[in-house]
This record gives structure tokens, C-alpha cells and sequence, in this order.
């Protein structure tokens, strides 16, 4: 069976390093790419050369050491009322030497008159002009539209010619963004399906944040209806809430839906690229993210412990070992007889299944953990 292959844009680095709290160094930006192409994402997302003197670095340093994944350098359109070729930051692009670029434009009418401050036509030139100005230099282009969802709500014909301006300027990719990450999945999917309808030949993508918590949904769905890119970052970091988790989405498509995100004996190397971004970040892991978390796979209550003593089914969605993370029995005062055996089988104690010791134990702890212990990290 051949698995379809999922284009996964990393934007740890550019729309991550915009969350609360997160700085990276252009050492540190170094790391994570490496970290990223080793692991075999398909598109890297440097940064936004024309934006500050770190991002021009970077791309500067990088550009020998990325061995197989493509970096990409990110862009607004051109300014209104002026040629692409003029504009500094589009030629920042083409100057950084990256091969891919991730230019980002208006496609709500709302934006265009408010934050723009232009007409809707001039808005339109903007996004032909910028992607075709790239494309003469030979450079892949994934246009990203911004607020698409949105736009598409309030004005479905503007929003529609936006994305037709930057496909007949010759965009590789084009990519819904949920900019304001406010959409629920069934609305994402409806409106992706009536695009790949719209424009059949057209490689689509999904760029999700997280304001409702459906971030990742959006993203999985997204691709279920069409898309063939998705983007996100690593953990989930970036503005406001967040970006969509690629630590969520790449699993879940390649475990549960059969698409290939990046090579499959990567995949359990997954948990530690997830740890390896957190501590250069300098953030505090969430130890309740799906599949990389240090509680992922926890097991506390007895009746589940002893249920996957027998077989893991019962209670974990996946095998832990398949993302590289791994089975944790915790011990509590709402254990039973088969926690404690699990925790001795760990510390290689020899201890019998009949053993009043067991109950001994038990009753200690919960004796304990009435009074306010804790054990559930103190093996």
C-alpha cells in the first residue's frame, strides 16, 4: 500500500518564536533546524529575513547545514502602490539564497480596508505581483492566506479571488490559514472541500492556531478533505494560544490515517525531539500534551492498571514506544494490588501476587496520602 505523502511545514522558528515567553538565539535556531531536518520534517520555516538582523543571520548560517529538509524564508506581499522588485523586504527573500519561500497575504476584505488601508484591487496586485516576482527568481512559493476562514464568512467571492491571484501568478502551494484560530473542525473541512472543488489541480494547505482548542482537529481534518501541507510547530509554542501541535498531528496521521508526514522510523524519535525543543526553548514540558507527554501514557486508578497488566488496549490509544515515549505506573492512594506488583516488577522486587506485603504497602501509602504525602514520583 502506498502511503500518500503530507507535506509538514515546521514554523517553530518564525510564527513559534512569536508565543509568549519564547526567544531564540540564532545558536538556538541552528539547533532546532538541525533537530528538524534530522528527524525529516519536509519544510523549515527559518524566519522573516526582511523583518530583523537574528533572521538574516540565520539563513546565513543555515543554508549549508540543512541536508534534506527545504528551508524556507517567510514574507509579507509587497508594500501597496510599489513594484515587488523594489520592495526590501521581497528582495531580503531573494537575497537570503533559500530556494522556498512562505509569503503571507490578505484575503479578508475586512484586513485589506483596515489594516492595509488600500482598495481591494490594489490588494489583489499585491499578492500576483509578489508571487510572480518570486517565481522569476526561481524560487517555490507557498502562499499562505491569511484569515482565509474568516474572510471566506464575511465576503466568499473577495476571499476567493485572492487565492485565484496567487495560483495564476504561478503559487506551488496555496495554504487556508485559520488565522484567528476561532473556526470548529466541520466549518474548516466544508469550506477546504468547496476549494479543492473550486480548483481541482490546486496542492492546498492548512495553517491552524489553537483560540479554541481546535487547532489540531482543524489541521487533521483539514488534510482529510483535501489539503496536502500542513503547518505548525513543534509542541504547539506560538502566539496567543498557539499553533497547531505537529507532536499531535503528525502521529495521528501517519499512525491512525495512514498518510506519510515524515519516515516512519523517525516517528519514535518523536517524544525527545518534542523534550530537545523544550529545553532549548527554555519552557517547562507540558506533561499533559498527547503522545510526547510525561503523562501520555500514566496509569493511576487500579481497576486501569490491572486492566493493562492484562492488555494495554484497554486504556492507551496507541503503543507509547511507537512516538518514543513510555508507559508510567503510578502509585497513589488509589492504587490496588496490581500497581504495587507493576512497581516491583520495575525495581526488579521479587514480590508475590498473594503477598500480605502487598496489602501492607497499600495500606501505607493511602494511611500516608490521607495525612498529605504524595508518592506518585517517589519510586
Amino acid at each position: 500500500m502506498i502511503m500518500k505523502k503530507i507535506f509538514v511545514f515546521d514554523t517553530t522558528l518564525r510564527d513559534g518564536s512569536q508565543g509568549a515567553g519564547v526567544s531564540f538565539s540564532v545558536e538556538d535556531k541552528i539547533k532546532i533546524a538541525l533537530a528538524l531536518d534530522a528527524f525529516g520534517i519536509s519544510y523549515i520555516e527559518g524566519g522573516w529575513p526582511g523583518s530583523n538582523p537574528k533572521d538574516e543571520e540565520f539563513f546565513k548560517a543555515a543554508k549549508n547545514k540543512i541536508k534534506k529538509s527545504k528551508l524556507v524564508a517567510f514574507s509579507s506581499t509587497r508594500r501597496k502602490n510599489i513594484k515587488a522588485k523594489d520592495d526590501a523586504n521581497i528582495n531580503k527573500v531573494v537575497s537570503s539564497g533559500v530556494k522556498s519561500a512562505c509569503i503571507f497575504g490578505k484575503s479578508w476584505d475586512f484586513h485589506v480596508i483596515h489594516a492595509l488601508n488600500t482598495t481591494l484591487d490594489e490588494n489583489l496586485n499585491m499578492i500576483s505581483d509578489t508571487v510572480s516576482y518570486l517565481k522569476s527568481k526561481k524560487i517555490e512559493v507557498i502562499y499562505d492566506a491569511e484569515h482565509f476562514f474568516d474572510g471566506y464568512a464575511a465576503n466568499p467571492q473577495y476571499a476567493v479571488k485572492t487565492i485565484e491571484a496567487a495560483i495564476n501568478a504561478g503559487a506551488d502551494f496555496v495554504c487556508l490559514c485559520e488565522t484567528n484560530g476561532g473556526k470548529l473542525p466541520l466549518e474548516v473541512s466544508g469550506t477546504v472541500k468547496e476549494m479543492k472543488q473550486k480548483f481541482p489541480g490546486v496542492r492546498f494547505g492548512i495553517h491552524a492556531h489553537n483560540d479554541s482548542d481546535c487547532a489540531t482537529a482543524n489541521s487533521v481534518i483539514a488534510v482529510e478533505s483535501g489539503c496536502e501541507m500542513v503547518q505548525g510547530t513543534i509542541n504547539g509554542i506560538g502566539e496567543r494560544c498557539g499553533n497547531a501541535n505537529l507532536c499531535s498531528i503528525i502521529p495521528a496521521l501517519q499512525l491512525k490515517k495512514g498518510y506519510s508526514c515524515v519516515p516512519a522510523e523517525k516517528l519514535e524519535k518523536l517524544t525527545e525531539l518534542s523534550m530537545h525543543i523544550y529545553e532549548i526553548a527554555n519552557l517547562v514540558p507540558n506533561d499533559l500534551l498527547p503522545y510526547v507527554g510525561r503523562n501520555a501514557f500514566a496509569h493511576k486508578a487500579g481497576v486501569h492498571v490491572s486492566a493493562i497488566e492484562k492488555n494495554s488496549k484497554t486504556y492507551e490509544h496507541i503503543n507509547p514506544q511507537q512516538v518514543g515515549n513510555a508507559r508510567r505506573i503510578l502509585v497513589s492512594d488509589l492504587s490496588g494490588k496490581s500497581n504495587i506488583l507493576s512497581k516491583a516488577g520495575e525495581m526488579q522486587i521479587n514480590i508475590n501476587d498473594q503477598s500480605d506485603k502487598i496489602k501492607e504497602v497499600i495500606k501505607a501509602v493511602k494511611e500516608k496520602e490521607n495525612q498529605g504525602y504524595q508518592y506518585e514520583d517517589a519510586d
